[in-house]
């Protein structure tokens, strides 16, 4: 995707796993074709930013080296799944048997249109994005369609592309585009939907967690030698809420731009990059962003955006202020292309506004 510091790359590691040499790779490949900057998506995908026409070719070909690149873009697009962080092998397994027979399925699905596999001890990716879910009931695993409350019994990959398939044929994805949640909104149901999935976990925060550590990343942004240095401590696997796990690990050293302290006030912050970094923006998000942190209670969210598009955080927050080019518009509990209860701020009126 092109943007205003250059060409950006998503990443899609397998599993959302990485090794040492993996992410070595990636972060030697952020520096010698990008420039430098790399970031966790809320997919639980990577991105390089900075790449060139004239450094893409020896960048996936660096990738490639350690299977971080798919056959086709095809198949990657259709691999597009988040799994649970604190995966067993059983999930680990279920995850790389629907990503081959999703690439086998050759379903034409929407460039958005995503699984969780969310098979952990509890669910934990039911606020994340996702069209088809894979979860733990009281007798099992479910597979249930986003939007609906319940599921049906699990019983392997090819019913989750069934599933997959059953959308399309419901003429879920008009001119190529569409979401599972939107359908069931209006009225289609899946057959056979009649388990529960266990109750959600509560959001997680930095920490020791059974698996690991878990570290935040501020914006979801790790440095380069930072992947390096952590990567050569634990296997790593990532997350869709801008931390990364370090497994097996009881404590870790202070590294740069790892945040291990739940109450940090930049947990609370989403900011998408913003002017200059994309064409689209019309302020620099970031700065203001952190300038408001300590304002912003703990528990709560506050996400500054670009534009009214909303990518840094595309769900409500419990402030969110939209750059726009009269100023900033101040959303309460809403997204950034909401209703704003106060239009055209100053950047220097907003702490007092806070």
């Amino acid at each position: 995707m092109e943007s205003g510091d250059g060409w950006v790359v998503r990443i899609r590691p397998p599993g959302g796993r990485l090794d040492g040499a993996q992410a070595q790779a990636i972060a030697d490949a952020a520096e010698a074709h990008g420039n430098g900057v790399i970031e966790l998506t809320g997919r639980a995908n990577l991105q390089l930013r900075g790449v060139t026409p004239a450094t893409h070719a020896p960048l996936i070909a660096a990738l490639r080296q350690h299977g971080l690149i798919d056959a086709d873009t095809a198949t990657e697009q259709r691999r597009n799944i988040i799994v649970t962080p604190f995966a067993d092998a059983q999930t680990d397994a279920l995850a790389a048997a629907l990503a081959c027979t999703l690439a086998e399925s050759g379903l034409p699905l929407p460039a958005k249109f995503g699984f969780a596999v969310d098979t952990g001890p509890a669910p934990v990716l039911t606020r994340d994005p996702a069209d088809i879910r894979i979860e733990r009931g009281a007798g099992g695993l479910i597979l249930r369609a986003d939007g609906m409350a319940q599921g049906a019994g699990f019983d392997g990959p090819d019913q989750a592309v069934a599933l997959a398939r059953w959308f399309l044929d419901q003429g879920g994805a008009p001119q190529g585009r569409g979401r599972m949640a939107a359908l069931i909104a209006g009225g289609a149901s899946p057959p056979g939907a009649t388990l529960a999935a266990l109750d959600s976990a509560p959001p997680q925060i930095p920490g020791r967690v059974p698996q690991g550590m878990l570290v935040g990343l501020e914006f979801g942004q790790i440095p380069p030698d930072t992947l390096r240095r952590l990567a050569r401590l634990a296997p790593l696997r990532l997350t869709p809420w801008r931390m990364l796990l370090a497994q097996g690990v009881r404590a870790l050293p202070a590294l740069d731009g790892l945040i291990a302290d739940p109450t940090n006030p930049r947990m609370r912050l989403r900011a998408c990059p913003g002017a200059p970094a994309c064409p689209q923006g019309h302020g620099r998000t970031r700065d203001v962003a952190r300038s408001l942190a300590t304002l912003v209670p703990d528990g709560a969210i506050l996400h500054v955006s670009g534009c009214a598009k909303g990518c840094g955080w595309p769900r409500a927050a419990d402030v969110t202020l939209t750059a726009t080019p009269a100023g900033f518009d101040l959303i309460r509990h809403g997204r950034a292309h909401d209703v704003a209860a106060l239009r055209g701020l100053h950047p220097d009126q907003l702490p007092k506004v806070l």
